[in-house]
């Protein structure tokens, strides 16, 4: 594996390259043009997502692919399915292999595990497995397949026909293993985007017909341009690297005081320390014009209100229109820079970074076992928090570049150990079980001081209604005005405030905090007692996906309660 530079938490747009190899030599030129034209479509159309190209180097469409990519300056991953030695054997004459040795010396190139070390060392069904995996690989770890294919449906394991039937449909015969079902059964989702360049084989006549866009539904779906799901996936992407750009001086600083001037050597850490501190900006942002629309809310239903009661009405009018407006425009400001969705998006896209870079560092996701947390995170979500997904695919690639070093670290722990300690921790130390503890029993005391000021504001108003009621007959015109006024402030606060709370959903997320504490409680009492490291692994594995799904659930709970000022009144 070639040493890689530093690199920043910016994401990429993976295109992944199947096809035959055995290509009509009369077609080359004319596909090597099409190649070319679609990865600088791409890059037009997504400026601020830098393309890399995902080929196992073999003869034919992989190399043909990676020739196009080098010659424009991009990155080229190379994940190969043999040891360097046993995937030579499978070229074809000097070319092949000058032209292998040639882009496999530009590639960052990953081996994939032998799945049977005697029979893979032949031509043969072990083979063909390893090939299958290394396709597999490819589809799970890019965006766009690009398939350089004669749209013939073969059973041939490994080959491009099964290679394009298990991106988009999630299996294929001789493969070790599958996509989820849940991803198939979604309609168009996030992963099963293909290009396809029809391509004949050598011995086949030559092929006319015109490029073409596949995705999967019940049955594969032929589009002539990129479906506009696919299209707004991309482009939040590339939003989240332009904030990236926009905030980099800020995130750097804010990582290196955190790192105590480190910088973290793995990519997923990097790009979940970026991710957390947009989603901390965007949270403040969102929750300043929440509390901003709120209170201009309850000050428009008392100027309403005084204006019915006092003799200066039209002052009153005038400030209930100003304030209105203001409180519109302060809506429309943060819906139109698109402040709560991506304050959510990359809150959820932090939390799947963090489990991501954890399981990483102790060893439960590695190249044996190649899916990432994208392929269980937030399935059954809007189609377009996929970019999500896509991110994490990306970030999953990334670390796999970069060996987790083995051995005990600086203070004599070991991995996994150290990993307990850095992510649940104790209720004492740093870590999520003593931030869940204390975080939820300062909410559950916002929430009971909240409680208790709509109840005082309700029995003052009820007081006040039962004092005029008593001594109506007693009071002057303006005294009992000016009780109803108060009265009528009184459930304006009232409502405006319930509203507030049922907006910033305090009551529900008490409820998660006491929950993700038992669940990580759970997990380290288990890890304590655990007998060994496959099993303290399979508990952190657990314990990932029961936070993704609690966060998956917190995500949509938010996302059904948008800032919009037509809804203040709860």
């Amino acid at each position: 594996m070639i040493e890689r530079e530093h690199r920043d938490a910016a994401t990429a747009l993976v295109v992944g390259v199947t096809g035959h190899r055995d290509l009509r030599a009369a077609d080359v030129d004319a596909l090597a043009v099409q190649v070319r034209e679609f990865l600088l479509d791409l890059r037009s159309r997504y400026p601020a997502l830098p393309l890399v190209l995902l080929s196992p180097l073999a003869e034919g469409a992989d190399s043909l692919a990676a020739e196009v990519a080098f010659d424009l300056g991009l990155r080229v991953i190379a994940p190969l399915p043999l040891p360097e030695p046993l995937y030579r054997e499978d070229f074809d004459g000097p070319d092949g292999l000058a032209r292998f040795d040639r882009q496999s010396a530009r590639a960052e190139r990953l081996r994939l595990p032998l799945l049977d070390d005697d029979a893979a060392r032949s031509a043969g069904p072990a083979r063909d497995r390893q090939y299958a995996e290394a396709g597999m690989f490819v589809s799970r770890h890019c965006h766009v397949l690009l398939a350089l294919w004669d749209g013939r449906d073969q059973d041939a394991p490994g080959g491009t026909a099964q290679v394009v039937r298990f991106h988009l449909h999630g299996d294929m015969a001789g493969g070790t293993g599958a996509r989820r079902a849940a991803l198939s059964l979604l309609g168009l989702n996030e992963n099963t985007l293909v290009r396809h360049l029809p391509a004949a084989r050598a011995d086949a006549p030559a092929i006319v017909d015109a490029p073409r866009w596949l995705t999967a539904q019940d049955d594969v779906v032929v589009h002539d341009a990129i479906p506009d799901a696919f299209d707004r996936m991309f482009r939040h992407q590339a939003a989240f690297n332009s904030d990236l750009d926009k905030y980099a001086a800020e995130i750097a600083a804010d990582t290196a005081a955190a790192a105590g001037e480190a910088t973290p050597a793995c990519p997923i850490e990097r790009q979940f320390a970026a991710a957390d501190w947009l989603a901390r900006t965007y949270q403040h942002r969102v929750a300043r014009v929440l509390k901003a629309t709120y209170a201009i809310a309850a000050a428009t239903g008392a100027a309403f209100i005084l204006y019915a009661h006092v003799h200066s009405q039209d002052a009153m009018i005038y400030l209930y229109l100003l304030l209105f407006g203001a409180g519109v425009g302060l809506a429309t400001l943060a819906r139109r820079r698109d402040w709560h969705r991506k304050y959510l998006d990359y809150r959820a896209l932090a939390e799947g970074l963090r489990v991501q870079s954890y399981w990483r560092r102790a060893g439960v996701v590695d190249l044996d076992h190649a899916s990432t947390a994208n392929e269980n995170f937030m399935q059954e979500q809007d189609v377009e928090l996929g970019w999500i997904r896509n991110v994490l695919r990306v970030a999953s690639l990334e670390g796999l570049l970069i060996p987790v070093p083995a051995g005990a670290d600086a203070s004599g722990r070991d991995a996994v150990d150290a990993v307990v300690d850095a992510w649940i921790g104790t209720p004492a130390s740093d870590g999520q079980l003593r931030y869940f503890g204390v975080t939820g029993q300062r909410r559950a005391r916002q929430h009971r001081y909240a409680e208790r000021l709509a109840l005082a504001s309700l029995a003052l108003g009820i007081g006040i209604s039962v004092l005029l009621a008593a001594f109506a007959w007693h009071w002057s015109e303006a005294v009992k005005s000016a009780l109803v006024v108060a009265m009528g402030l009184l459930s304006v606060a009232a409502g405006v405030h319930e509203a507030y709370a049922h907006k910033k959903a305090d009551k529900e997320l008490v409820k998660q905090y006491r929950f993700m504490e038992r669940i990580f409680g759970g997990a380290r009492r288990r890890l304590d007692a655990a007998g060994g490291v496959a099993e303290k692994r399979e508990i952190l594995r657990i314990l990932g996906e029961a936070a993704l799904a609690e966060h998956a659930e917190w995500t949509l709970m938010h996302r059904e309660r948008p800032l919009e000022h037509t809804r203040l009144g709860g």
